[in-house]
């Protein structure tokens, strides 16, 4: 699992907010929801950034929030960072319900299975309600680095 005492530390250090600077974690507005010994979750908000032109949530801004913070958490279980990275392989998602612009959603993520070499996150969207608005699985590999 996931180091939990290290999550909350790790998200908002000088060094992991200079890392998601300008990047697709702040032009999404992700902001770190709440954490727990297994879990971690994040909020997004629906607005002119993760809209699509109907006036709803887009199906690629919940995909995007999902793999995200399956990245974030597969980071966070690697030892050594200068030896080893985590790349997404492959993801999918059930898009369920529509989140009209204006609300936020939370993604909620737990694992599925972490492994030496792979990481298989489940993350749940649910809207203000507590209604399930998607559900991702993610695959993680956590490969070499060059």
């Amino acid at each position: 699992h996931p180091p939990t005492t290290e999550i909350y530390t790790v998200y908002k250090s000088s060094a992991a907010s200079d890392v998601y600077k300008r990047q697709l974690l702040e032009h999404l507005g992700l902001t770190l929801e709440g954490f727990g010994d297994d879990w971690v979750s994040v909020r997004m908000p629906v607005d002119q950034r993760t809209i699509q032109p109907y006036g709803i949530l887009h199906g690629g801004a919940s995909v995007a929030l999902a793999e995200s913070l399956g990245s974030l958490a597969s980071a966070l279980c690697i030892e050594d960072h200068s030896k080893h990275a985590p790349v997404g392989v492959e993801i999918n998602a059930n898009h369920l319900r529509p989140v009209p612009d204006g609300q936020f959603v939370i993604g909620t993520l737990s694992p599925i299975r972490i492994g030496r070499r792979m990481h298989v996150w489940n993350i749940a969207i649910r809207d203000p309600e507590d209604r399930l608005v998607c559900i991702s699985r993610l695959t993680i590999m956590i490969v070499e680095r060059d």
